[in-house]
């Protein structure tokens, strides 16, 4: 044997990889409290629920008139109708003190407070004001011209979920309900080491012989994008002695540690020297069939990772994109890295507007056939919203000259920041804390989940075209009593959600709720036109739960439709309504009172075409589980 020794044991990529995930520790790191600001490029630790509703009150989005829009009904240029004006004009900032009450209106600002009892905006260019009365030429539907509260985020809604990497726009999101710190996962230490006698600083004088140190700052700034922080512990000369002790006390400061050169086995390569006398279990490879990158050293002490990177920038970086990136990722908490940029087919039919360029934000789902281009999804127009934009993977334009973008269509999507991920899991349907917290532990395993609450009528039709790979779904057939198997087609799937109470939720001691049932108290208060109710969006099984206990009436508040539970219960605790119809953990975190309606079953169905999808078979996993369905149990939810 030469004093240039060889490798002994060149393995694969796959198998170096293995041996050397399997010697560590590659859970995150814990998590820490920093300011909001502070907080970009960091990964949350925990799921972040919201403390207010966004927007705060129901507000106007135009300059005009309150009014109840049944008073509008049938108004026309020719024939207006006649509502008398309220002596108050409402501006900005300011909580009306005026109730709208049949036949009568007040003067309203943009982003101004809309008064109790209207439920409609007439804008100010389609109405005419004579003495005290308002004369209104358009009619208005329930809801035009309000945002109502919570319509962006309502309080207690999970609107960012752990592994979330904080770009500008999550910030954004934070921001907008008003948390000025936020727990995420600590950086991994991570210390880098250059090592050789020829290595000199940037900025030294260049002597002959001597090399710049390029891969210290190659690698540090390699770690700080990938969410780590580097630790420049400089250049180590050819001593063993001074190496080893430099190793020994960075792995004491630091959770991994990369040394750059030195892990060829030539007379002068000290590093691996030194890596190869730890143990716990030490040296896992040294030798990999790469090229470039050959000679790297992956190694373990006590569960952190030490790799003796190539001394060539090229293998180097290579090398460390390869193998170490992903395991600073997985201690930082993480996602796997992805790619920025994507070609994409368009999911559904889109029309536009000719004359405009326009600008659609769409999230990306990856086809279930193997090699398929991913699928744009449009994620909403609302030029208000922070969520939409949040959650948007990217956006393709719509040129001015196009009227219709065909589904199936080929679309370039200009992806919205670097590490953005296609999702492993798209759930549609019908929002519930149980399937917040189930998606969170996805999440929290590395894969990337969207959920889209559109109701369980919306969900079953999306799960039926294949646009999702989950419908969260609680639909009763009246003819057989039977909870959702009955809409299944030969196509669909139904995997056994839990069980959840629904119910009426009201304000404690409101006297008109206490000590009834949900009918009786129901029955009483349906024509009562001072007792507001919020209702469920159309195609939701509350809104049916909800019809069904009104049988045909349609009280004060019918029109307004909250799009989740948490929503619900929002406006019965602040007062902008009196009753509504969520579920029993709702109530219990909002501390309102619940009078029982309906034990419903909360299901799952899946194309079948998608049963064997990884994140699908996470899903059912995690609905197998005994803790899973312990926690499931604490929050209400049973089987």
């Amino acid at each position: 044997m030469s004093e240039q020794e060889q490798f002994l044991d060149v393995i694969d990529r796959d198998e170096a990889e293995r041996r050397f995930l399997v010697a560590l520790s590659l859970e995150p790191l814990g998590a820490e409290r920093v300011a909001l600001d502070a907080a970009l490029g960091r990964v949350l630790a925990r799921d972040v629920v919201s403390p207010v509703d966004v927007p705060s009150f129901d507000r106007s989005n135009y300059d005009g008139y309150a009014v109840r829009a049944a008073d509008t009904f049938g108004a026309d240029e020719e024939h207006p109708k006649r509502l008398r004006r309220l002596d108050e004009v409402i501006a900005t900032a300011v909580e009306p003190q005026s109730v709208i009450e049949a036949g009568t209106t007040a003067t309203i600002a943009t982003g101004g407070m809309v008064p109790r009892g209207a439920d409609a905006i007439v804008m100010v260019e389609h109405a005419e004001e004579q003495n005290r009365e308002v004369l209104v030429r358009r009619a208005v539907t329930p809801g035009f011209g309000v945002a109502y509260a919570g319509t962006d985020v309502t309080a207690g809604e999970t609107v960012l979920r752990r592994g979330v990497t904080l770009t500008s726009r999550e910030t954004g999101v934070l921001a907008a309900i008003g948390i000025d710190g936020i727990d995420v996962w600590r950086r991994p230490k991570v210390g880098i080491l250059s090592t050789g006698d020829e290595i000199i600083a940037p900025g030294e004088a260049m002597r002959p012989g001597m090399v710049y140190d390029s891969n210290a700052r190659i690698i540090a700034d390699a770690v700080r994008e990938i969410g780590g922080e580097a630790i420049a512990l400089g250049i180590v000369r050819d001593d063993t002695d001074e190496l080893r002790r430099c190793v020994h006390e960075a792995l004491a400061t630091c959770d991994a540690v990369l040394l750059s050169g030195g892990t060829s086995k030539g007379a002068g390569d000290l590093s691996y020297q030194v890596v190869r006398e730890m143990n716990d279990p030490g040296i896992v490879a040294h030798g990999v069939a790469l090229k470039p990158g050959k000679p790297i050293c992956l190694a373990a002490s006590a569960g952190k990772p030490v790799v003796v990177l190539p001394g060539f920038p090229t293998s180097a970086i290579f090398t460390f994109h390869e193998f170490v990136a992903p395991v600073i990722r997985r201690l930082a908490g993480a996602p796997p890295q992805d790619a920025a940029d994507r070609s994409a087919r368009m999911a559904v039919r889109v029309n536009s507007e000719i004359g405009r360029t326009e600008y659609l934000l769409v999230g990306l789902v990856g086809s279930p056939d193997a090699g398929a281009e991913p699928s744009a999804y449009p994620m909403g127009k609302g030029s208000g919203s922070v969520t939409t934009f949040s959650q948007a993977d990217g956006f393709i334009t719509i040129g001015r000259h196009e009227e219709i973008v065909e589904r199936g269509a080929p679309v370039s999507v200009r992806m919205l920041g670097r590490g953005l991920r296609i999702a492993d899991l798209v759930v549609i349907g019908s929002h519930c804390v149980g399937l917040d917290y189930l998606l969170g532990l996805i999440q929290q395993r590395g894969l990337h989940t969207r959920f889209l609450a559109v109701g369980s009528t919306a969900g079953l039709e999306a799960a039926c075209r294949g646009e999702c790979d989950v419908a969260g779904i609680h639909l009763l057939d009246p003819e057989t009593g039977r909870y959702n198997a009955p809409f299944l087609t030969e196509d669909l799937e139904l995997v056994t959600g839990y069980r959840r109470m629904q119910g009426v939720l009201h304000r404690p001691g409101d006297e008109r709720f206490e000590g009834r049932s949900a009918e009786a108290a129901i029955a009483a208060v349906r024509n009562d036109p001072s007792c507001l109710m919020v209702n469920r969006n159309q195609g939701s099984g509350t809104r049916m739960l909800i019809d069904r206990l009104l049988d045909g009436a349609r009280p004060d508040g019918y029109a307004v439709q909250a799009r989740n539970h948490n929503a619900v219960a929002a406006a019965v605790v602040q007062r902008r309504a009196d009753w509504g119809v969520a579920i029993h953990t709702v109530s219990q975190h909002a501390r309102l009172g619940f009078l029982p309606v309906a034990e419903e079953h909360f299901d799952f169905v899946i194309p079948k075409s998608r049963l064997d999808r990884p994140a699908v078979v996470m899903l059912r996993g995690l609905l197998d589980d005994a803790d899973v369905r312990r926690r499931l149990a604490s929050m209400g939810m049973s089987s």
